[in-house]
């Protein structure tokens, strides 16, 4: 069959069309920035050829945007032409010419995910997908990024990490580890990127088990849906048949699914089927749930994650740069930029991801160098305002030492090698910058030390800024660091 091509003249008109409902949909910031400089350059059959003038830009929107076009294609009204748009491929314009990206995807509204029509998961350990069995009711889809070898261990999650990597080795080994499992915490700390992993984990060690995962929303969709097609009975015995089920944002569920669900809990258990809740409070505190309920969950293994530490935080923005790098060649984040994010973004696991996305396409979109500064204008929404404290020379002495890894005791000693007098001197310079104090009380505050010394180490550490940006980068960081 010969391919369905329209002319240059309606790919114009049909574009401006799409791209006037885009920028409704979207809104002007957004559009702006990522769909102003996209091109159609041609549509063959359902396929529509996407061009943009960058890699960052082509990838960007690729990955995050696909499914808006698509939608815009779907909702296009008044077009002659009767191709119907199920694709996209997407291109990098060089001098005016489309070169297509390496490798070259051509997107459907699936591609970015394992095929959601399933609730099976069969997956390698290595991330290589395998056929996913079709079944009568569709789980959500499974994040192939979600695995075990992509979560950041710490001392928030050590335990929760522990449990799942156990419930995934006994599901696959046919016996229940712990029934049921209650994984809680505040919004962005890893439950779904656990329940994900064990889902990966137990599907790639034995493709036979019927593994679900399910979020709230969800389940409550499949149970109003089966009531409304009066097949209630068959979506029951379908869940009451399966290996594992793992149910994401469970404060979610309400009405008579919460009811449903605590008769699925408990024939579950008594049938020694293994079942994994995640969830943003204790199981005492999820009111829409019945005693009954409660006290099932609070009588399983009940595993909180919390807040994250400073040296989380710092490993998971390694992490995310490492695969920045690999993605954009030529990103490049300092340690102190590292470490700003890490000290400053707070919150959770989700706004360090976004922090990092951001500087990327700061970086991408300007060229302009990641430093401390660009960091401090682009997250200033991520970053919780503080009222500035008083800096004392026992503040500066304490983060210093911590910063270089030498004890304060080296700091105030007559030690002259470079590893001590290098930390000293910026000890000074911060105390003689941040602090009202005058040079013979730092000298004092110092281990007795002359002015002169002072003077000499903040004029040192001023001349060796201007040579450095390294450097600057570096005291700005402890600078913020003293001031939060």
């Amino acid at each position: 069959m010969a391919d369905k091509t329209i002319g240059a003249q309606e790919l114009d008109g049909r574009w401006a069309k799409l791209k006037a409902q885009l920028r409704a949909a979207v809104g002007e910031r957004v559009f702006t920035s990522w769909f102003l400089r996209l091109e159609l350059s041609e549509i063959v059959d359902d396929l529509a050829h996407i061009s943009a003038p960058t890699p960052f830009l082509c990838s960007w929107v690729q990955s995050n945007y696909s499914q808006v076009i698509l939608d815009a294609f779907a909702n296009e009204k008044g077009s002659k032409n009767s191709n119907s748009i199920s694709r996209l491929h997407f291109t990098v314009r060089v001098n005016g010419q489309a070169k297509t990206l390496v490798p070259s995807p051509t997107l459907t509204p699936e591609a970015p995910r394992i095929q959601e029509s399933s609730p099976k998961v069969n997956m390698a350990q290595s991330s290589a997908r395998r056929p996913v069995a079709k079944d009568m009711l569709s789980g959500s889809g499974i994040d192939p990024k979600m695995t075990f070898d992509n979560f950041v261990p710490g001392t928030a999650n050590e335990i929760a990490l522990g449990v799942a990597r156990q419930v995934a080795s006994a599901v696959a080994n046919k016996t229940v580890a712990f029934n049921p499992v209650y994984i809680h915490s505040s919004v962005g700390l890893g439950k779904s990127h656990l329940l994900n992993s064990i889902a990966w984990a137990a599907g790639a060690s034995d493709p036979s088990l019927k593994i679900v995962y399910l979020t709230a929303d969800h389940f409550m969709y499949h149970f109003i849906t089966a009531i409304q097609r009066q097949s209630a009975l068959a979506f029951k015995e379908w869940l009451r048949g399966i290996d594992l089920l793992l149910i994401d944002d469970l404060q979610f569920l309400q009405g008579k699914s919460a009811t449903e669900f605590g008769h699925t809990l408990s024939v579950l258990i008594t049938g020694a089927k293994q079942i994994v809740v995640a969830g943003d409070a204790p199981p005492r505190d999820l009111e829409m749930l019945d005693e009954r309920v409660r006290s099932r969950l609070s009588g399983g293994l009940v595993v909180p994650i919390t807040k994250f530490d400073l040296e989380l935080r710092r490993a998971i923005v390694n992490r995310r740069t490492e695969i920045a790098a690999t993605r954009f060649p030529g990103v490049s984040f300092p340690t102190a930029v590292i470490d700003y994010i890490a000290y400053s973004v707070t919150s959770h696991g989700r706004d360090l991801d976004g922090a990092v996305n951001r500087l990327v396409a700061a970086n991408q979109l300007t060229n302009e160098a990641i430093t401390v500064p660009l960091a401090e204008k682009t997250l200033a929404d991520l970053i919780r305002k503080r009222e500035t404290p008083r800096v004392r020379i026992d503040d500066i002495l304490k983060i210093v030492s911590r910063h270089f890894k030498i004890p304060r005791t080296d700091i105030l000693s007559s030690r002259r090698s470079r590893d001590v007098v290098r930390p000293r001197q910026i000890a000074m310079y911060l105390a003689k910058s941040l602090t009202s104090r005058s040079l013979p009380e730092i000298g004092r505050q110092f281990g007795g030390r002359d002015h002169t010394t002072v003077l000499h180490s903040v004029r040192k550490v001023e001349q060796l800024m201007r040579d450095d940006g390294d450097l600057c980068q570096e005291i700005e960081l402890l600078k913020r660091m003293l001031s939060d």
